[in-house]
């Protein structure tokens, strides 16, 4: 059994002492996980800024990663983040947790236990849906569910090892509980966006059912569990398919274009549009990002001056359809198709982004480019490179977009060349960051881009 774990409180003397007898294994395992978002800047001080004992044997941690200041074109980034964890404590680790084991603390009131990612374990996995069926508060930990709905016991926890900027637990093929790992203070869209779109009766989206939140050191959504769909594929997969037989993708596309213009309907009524789509704020942002990553990747500096005349255009330019609520980070792994019918998740948007900014209004133009973005890079995945099937996909999504939404991405040309440079600039900086060789596929996109009308 595991051994029981109570911190004292931290207004006693030496209260610190848990937390720091932790904070050399941390600072070593941290960095190299996936969801990880410093992997180019090295770790100067890692603080925990809460910990609670969850259940026997399980703390709820969450830790600032502070580092060095990296000076850019676009300003200074912020010097650390704030992810949460959950950790296992054990005197002895069974066998099926070596891929999770973190480390053996060498000192203070954990000395010699075995520290390990909990939510790893099918034990803790469970306990924590558990823990969720019960509303209710641990600490400043706060755990809410759906009025007037029956979460079921009992239901066996599968960790999904596909590559994530968070954690995922699916229960029993029902239900899929999202652990976001890297923090912020403020509702999380993930919660707002479904839960908001529900209530106007959309069924594009699944909605939350439970979630848990933390009220220290600030509010922030942790967590949020909705309907699995053990049924569906997601569109990376179904479309790496299509290029792998051979067959084509247009219908599929198509239709994917008709619903996510219904998500953006959906979108706009429940949250009212703000104003005019682009202005010179637009441009000016989206130069700052490019400054900031060529920065990071110099191999964007030769492509720098036709980059921003794209960005540049947004000034002249048709302003487009009205800034609204938008999914932020669109592309095939977040849509999934059970039987003929699409559906959207993740509206959590660019993890690397400020909360503030992924909640702002934005031009619905920009989830269209990302999409379009994520069929070049379906596309390439495959040799010799398919640049028709691209272009086909991407004339259908448009095409099944402009038939349910009442106006034409393909008819906003400057508009849409501008976002797609925009997510082809984050790209390049994501894929230098946390998979160098894929960094070819958006710099293709980028060369192409520098070139008014590309």
């Amino acid at each position: 059994m595991p051994k029981t774990i109570t911190p004292r409180p931290r207004s006693e003397a030496g209260a610190d002492r848990p937390a720091a007898s932790l904070g050399g294994l941390l600072r070593t395992w941290l960095p190299k996980q996936r969801w990880f978002a410093g992997k180019d800047r090295p770790v100067t001080d890692l603080s925990v800024l809460s910990m609670t004992e969850l259940f026997p044997g399980c703390l709820h941690l969450l830790v600032h990663a502070s580092h060095a200041p990296v000076p850019t074109p676009g300003g200074t980034p912020p010097p650390g983040d704030c992810y949460q964890l959950l950790l296992g404590l054990r005197e002895h680790l069974a066998p099926r947790l070596e891929r999770a084991y973190i480390g053996r603390v060498a000192e203070g009131p954990f000395a010699g236990l075995a520290v390990y990612d909990a939510l790893q374990e099918p034990r803790s996995a469970h306990l924590l849906l558990e823990r969720l069926r019960q509303p209710g508060t641990s600490g400043p930990l706060r755990f809410e569910t759906t009025p007037a709905l029956h979460l079921p016991g009992g239901l066996p926890p599968r960790l999904l090892d596909a590559e994530q900027s968070n954690s995922s637990i699916v229960y029993g093929d029902a239900y899929i509980l999202k652990v976001f790992r890297r923090i912020q203070p403020g509702v999380n869209p993930d919660l707002e966006v479904p839960g908001s779109l529900a209530a106007q009766g959309c069924t594009r989206v699944p909605a939350p059912v439970a979630w848990f939140s933390t009220s220290a050191p600030s509010p922030a959504t942790l967590g949020v569990l909705q309907p699995f769909l053990p049924d569906a594929t997601d569109g990376w997969t179904l479309a790496l398919r299509a290029l792998a037989a051979g067959d084509d993708f247009t219908a599929e596309a198509r239709e994917l274009g008709r619903t996510m213009a219904e998500v953006h309907l959906a979108l706009a009524e429940a949250f009212p549009p703000a104003g005019p789509g682009e202005n010179g704020h637009t441009a000016q942002a989206m130069c700052a990002r490019l400054d900031a990553a060529t920065h990071a990747v110099p191999a964007l500096l030769p492509f720098v001056p036709g980059l921003r005349a794209a960005f540049g255009a947004l000034a002249t330019c048709d302003t487009g359809p009205p800034a609204q609520r938008i999914h932020g980070d669109l592309h095939l792994g977040q849509v999934l198709q059970a039987g003929r019918d699409w559906f959207v998740i993740d509206f959590e948007g660019e993890p690397s982004r400020p909360l503030a900014e992924r909640r702002a209004a934005q031009s619905p133009v920009r989830d269209v480019a990302g999409m379009l973005r994520s069929f070049d890079y379906a596309a390439r995945q495959r040799r010799p490179w398919r640049p028709e099937w691209a272009r086909r996909c991407r004339e259908a999504f448009c095409a099944g977009y402009a038939a349910r939404a009442g106006w034409d991405p393909r008819k906003k040309h400057a508009l849409l060349r501008a976002h797609e440079t925009d997510r082809a600039v984050y790209e390049v900086l994501y894929e230098a960051r946390h998979r160098p060789d894929w960094l070819p596929v958006p710099m293709a996109a980028i060369k192409r881009l520098a070139v008014w009308g590309g």
